[in-house]
């Protein structure tokens, strides 16, 4: 059997696989080149195809995942489906994730920040507003968020931005198209997108749209767009989205409460304003592999350490915050949240820098101006 290469992709992160006239795309990144061997060819025939993943550094614990009983929680080849519709379009939709009871809290959350910040627009409940707070912090570290992240990610993941993007009825804005990673500033771009539909999420109420392969292009920057009302206040360049609505369509995830979508940092999306009557809400958040260093001042320099331990040292992890009652809303298990945040937090390193001195709000606030500026990614 004919040995096959992976080799980089001209202009993008991915990975390329040719086994004789046969490509396959793998998003991992990695620096290095590796030949993989008759062995792992045949594995490939016989139908195991995801012993590929381990042949990337962030790629490595897979073949342990699937031995264990956490993946099992997924059914049989869930979360391989999973990876093998990401690697070909850059997204994917996995199904009855997050628990109906954990759902509901997180619809409580949100109306509970409505009538807290009552200036703030519900597109803009950005992580800063929220990084104080318990139920955000139980939310972002659900299990089973967590094993998906784990899955692509490797063993160490952190939770870098969290924002909830609430459409109301009738009034919801949109998100104009746009890369994730072109707003991060992320080395390497080990990162995934998991998007957890709180509202049923609909064409008619402002659900994500996608272009299937377009997370093979390189990150382009944003241009400013505020000639109408948008979340991001930026877009990315309407040519290049043209041309790729053109070559390869757009596909409209439709989500229940508790669905995710996953979708790469280099794919291009966006999602249209809300003229229903039904609220579309959904919590997108950023999870990285701890051996990703983030560099945005003042912004993004918070992460919290979902799973597994700081191996690297290039992040200084925030401590998860204890339930205070009044800071957030009431949620099962406060009880014990306590005792599980003390554990967490004892384990953490020294931080080695002090959070902004600014107040949530001071913070967000801070934030959409540097979207509306475009300087977000400075």
């Amino acid at each position: 059997m004919a040995q096959a290469a992976l080799v980089w992709l001209a202009g993008g992160p991915a990975l390329r696989l040719a086994v004789g006239r046969e490509r396959r795309f793998y998003t991992q990144t990695c620096h290095w080149n590796r030949v993989v061997s008759d062995a792992e060819l045949q594995e490939l025939a016989d139908g195991t195809p995801w012993r590929l993943h381990e042949l990337v550094p962030h790629g490595k614990h897979l073949a342990d995942l699937r031995r264990s009983r956490r993946m099992n929680t997924f059914g049989d080849g869930v979360l391989e489906k999973a990876a093998a519709e990401y690697a070909e379009q850059g997204f994917s939709i996995i199904r009855n994730v997050v628990p109906s009871d954990l759902v509901a809290e997180a619809r409580s959350h949100v109306d509970w920040l409505t009538r807290k910040y009552p200036d703030l627009r519900p597109e803009h409940f950005h992580h800063p507003l929220i990084r104080n707070d318990a139920f955000w912090a139980r939310l972002v570290s659900e299990p089973r968020l967590v094993d998906v992240a784990e899955f692509f990610l490797g063993p160490d993941v952190a939770c870098f931005t969290a924002h909830y993007i609430c459409k109301p009825p009738y009034d919801g804005q949109p998100v104009l198209w746009h890369q994730d990673g072109a707003y991060w500033t992320l080395s390497p771009m080990e990162a995934l997108t998991v998007w957890l539909a709180v509202d049923e999420s609909t064409a008619e109420n402002g659900c994500l749209r996608m272009i299937p392969g377009s997370h093979e292009l390189p990150l382009h920057k944003p241009s400013v767009r505020t000639d109408e009302p948008n979340m991001l206040f930026s877009a990315a360049d309407e040519t290049l989205v043209q041309e790729w609505v053109e070559k390869r369509g757009i596909v409209a995830i439709e989500l229940q409460p508790g669905d995710v979508s996953i979708h790469h940092p280099h794919l291009l999306h966006c999602s249209k304003a809300n003229t229903s009557a039904k609220r579309r809400c959904g919590l997108d958040i950023g999870y990285i592999s701890t051996a990703t260093r983030l560099h945005s001042e003042g912004l993004y320099l918070d992460p919290l350490l979902v799973r597994g331990a700081d191996t690297n040292s290039l992040n200084s992890y925030r401590p998860f915050p204890a339930y205070l009652d009044g800071e957030t809303i009431p949620f099962a298990g406060q009880g014990e949240w306590g005792d599980k945040v003390a554990r967490l937090n004892e384990a953490l390193p020294p931080r080695s820098r002090d959070l902004p001195d600014e107040t949530p709000i001071e913070t967000t606030r801070y934030m959409i101006d540097r979207l509306r500026e475009g300087t977000v990614k400075r």
